[in-house]
């Protein structure tokens, strides 16, 4: 990983929250932060490249467009994780997908339009992969509403 100082750490604490939606964002950041836009977008780049920012881009509330949401959890064989994620991730929906050590050892969520599209989805990846029993837990409440890291 690679040092940063503490304008890079005062861009990812401003990138985090009410990112500026304006035509020229990097602009406003940098006249916030007394720094020229273009050494934002250059710290925003290396920080990238290093793997301390994963993305940028908006989040959205799926129920607010009509979308559901879940959480799935499948017990995949150690030699077959790799195959069975690489399935996972194909579908658009698919958010996040992790390996945890536990008997249900890859977790995804699944977003789409509907609750009959995830299932397809769902059985879809079980016949590729040969994994069954996905366990399909839909959110019923979001009590998680905002994670900001304050560095």
């Amino acid at each position: 990983m690679s040092i940063m100082d503490d304008t890079d750490i005062e861009i990812l604490n401003r990138i985090q929250s009410n990112f500026p939606v304006t035509s020229r964002p990097f602009l406003a950041i940098g006249n916030e932060l007394n720094i020229s836009e273009t050494d934002v977008i250059d710290r925003i780049n290396r920080l990238k490249e290093s793997g301390i920012i994963r993305r940028i881009g908006g989040n959205i509330v799926p129920r607010k467009l009509g979308f559901v949401s879940t959480l799935c959890a499948a017990s995949v064989p150690e030699n077959q994780i790799d195959a069975f994620a690489e399935a996972v991730n194909q579908y658009p929906g698919v958010t996040h997908n992790y390996q945890r050590n536990h008997t249900l050892n890859i977790w995804f969520t699944f977003i789409a339009p509907s609750m009959q599209e995830i299932e397809t989805h769902l059985k879809a990846i079980s016949k590729e992969t040969g994994i069954t029993g996905i366990l399909n837990m839909p959110a019923t409440r979001v009590f998680k509403i905002r994670a900001h890291f304050d560095l």
